[in-house]
């Protein structure tokens, strides 16, 4: 039930989407990196959780509309705001360019759309939340 939780701090929760299929693509993507990797990016949730904001841009930035970026070296891990003091993880991958592809940014919206439908449909059909 709560296996989509990455981190609950004093000041956010940040959270995996689950995907209707029952799939948590960013938790997919951290298990399979390496444990450094894994190591850095829970520090950065852990941060975020207990201070509600990481302020070195190198480490977690805005880029685009309302989707945020944990980042570590060329590892990128999408995320987004909820209202109600959670930062939802949508998926992660591997930077090889400049700029965020465009493909990862719409996956990014599309994950959240799904994910937020679903959340709307738990508190609407009265399952309360994940």
């Amino acid at each position: 039930m709560w296996d989509n939780i990455a981190y609950c701090g004093g000041k956010l929760t940040i959270e995996f989407a689950r995907l209707s299929n029952g799939s948590i693509p960013a938790s997919e993507f951290l298990t399979a990196l390496e444990e450094r990797w894994q190591a850095r990016l829970l520090v950065l949730f852990q941060r975020l959780g207990d201070f509600g904001r990481i302020d070195n841009r190198e480490q977690f930035k805005k880029v685009k509309g309302d989707i945020w970026e944990f980042k570590s070296f060329k590892i990128r891990m999408l995320c987004y705001y909820r209202p109600d003091k959670r930062v939802v993880v949508t998926h992660g991958f591997v930077k090889k360019e400049d700029r965020i592809p465009t493909r990862e940014l719409l996956r990014a919206e599309s994950i959240k759309r799904e994910y937020e439908s679903i959340l709307a449909q738990a508190v609407e059909g009265g399952g309360g939340e994940q």
